[in-house]
């Protein structure tokens, strides 16, 4: 039985114009060009702005979910249960060649209240064989993650050690299961350039967490099951710098899923194939811009999962990234000239905005194994 499993970072799907005062990225830049003397005034043309914004970006997002052609999502930055399913109403069933269905989303942890949300293909399964349960409310100290790292933070072991939280979700197959931990980590952002290493200890509590449910819920056949981690894990080991160079970024958190435990079929792939996520930033400490291409997104397979895919095919989809996003970090050119000339995105894809998402989806393809659960 093959299937292609697949994890997008959709890049804040809401359904409100705003998280807080900031507002939206997406709308901040047009609304501080004008003065509003009243409050309301002020906010209906905020929110009339994000909906003609939103239009343009779904539109692109539901190309790229077109595209890959999953059988089998794991949703991340996701608003709501409603708002996954007037998406996939409203703008992937409009282009794309499946019917979705089996939505499934639990309100996590992140306090701008994006959560985690599945999908798969209507016609693969029937609704009782699909089986949903959240681990937002896991604590620290039930996941064995508490240490002096993380009350350094100020944090107690009884609070809850997911940013957003593990989405498990089993597909039964009658002859044959799947279980797939959809996963958001802690952002690396934490609005300093240190924020990465600041912010470490925290995706190592969460990947320890994850690699505990996987154990506790297949015991000693863990090996064997079949199971996969999807989603945005804000984590890597090494990025790509200006013409593909691997640069050695140290520790990201999330090695204690593959310490004797996951599979990571991406490291098949060419070097320069090995990202999802671009960033260019100014660095204060080295006085210049700085371009990596990131891995930040995974899908890591169960050992024996990975056994039966030893050649496993691995797609990204980066037609909806914006024009600034140099598709191939080989290329020596980065110059605006070259990159909005290259012609290989989709129609109206902007050079920072209107885009998908500042991730691209990761598309996997696996047979799963008779027997197996």
């Amino acid at each position: 039985m093959k299937l292609r499993l697949g994890t997008f970072n959709v890049e804040n799907l809401l359904t409100r114009h705003r998280f807080d005062q900031a507002g939206r990225t997406e709308t901040s830049a047009a609304m501080s060009l004008f003065h509003f003397p009243r409050a309301d005034e002020r906010d209906a043309v905020e929110r009339s702005l994000a909906v003609a914004l939103e239009d343009d970006k779904r539109q692109m997002t539901a190309l790229a979910i077109a595209e890959a052609r999953a059988d089998l999502w794991m949703l991340q930055e996701v608003d709501s249960l409603a708002s996954l399913q007037a998406f996939f109403a409203n703008y992937v069933h409009r282009i794309a060649d499946y019917r979705y269905g089996h939505f499934a989303l639990v309100d996590g942890n992140d306090r701008r209240s994006i959560d985690i949300g599945f999908a798969a293909r209507r016609d693969l399964v029937a609704p009782p064989q699909v089986r949903v349960r959240s681990h937002a409310t896991m604590s620290f100290a039930e996941a064995g993650a508490y240490g002096p790292e993380i009350a350094a933070f100020g944090i107690g072991p009884k609070d809850k050690v997911f940013a957003r939280d593990c989405l498990a979700v089993t597909l039964d197959f009658g002859d044959r299961e799947l279980t797939l931990f959809g996963c958001h980590f802690k952002s690396m952002n934490n609005g300093r350039e240190d924020g990465r290493q600041v912010t470490l200890p925290i995706r190592r509590a969460e990947a320890i967490a994850v690699k505990r449910i996987v154990h506790d819920m297949f015991g000693a056949q863990w090996r064997q099951a079949n199971w996969a981690i999807l989603g945005d894990l804000n984590g890597y080991r090494t990025g790509l710098g200006p013409l593909a160079a691997p640069v050695d970024e140290g520790e990201s958190g999330i090695e204690p899923l593959f310490e004797d435990f996951a599979v990571d079929p991406m490291r098949a792939l060419p070097a320069h194939e090995r990202w999802t996520h671009f960033r260019r930033y100014w660095s204060e400490s080295r006085q210049r811009l700085i371009d990596s291409h990131m891995p930040l997104d995974h899908i890591l397979l169960s050992p024996g999962l990975a056994a039966a895919n030893l050649r496993p095919r691995m797609e990204m989809i980066r037609r909806g990234l914006p024009y600034r996003v140099p598709l191939d970090p080989r290329e020596a050119d980065r110059s605006m000239a070259k990159l909005a000339l290259t012609n290989d995105r989709y129609p109206r894809v902007g050079w920072d905005r209107p885009k998908a998402s500042d991730h691209c989806p990761l598309i996997l393809e696996i047979t799963l194994p008779e027997g197996a659960r």
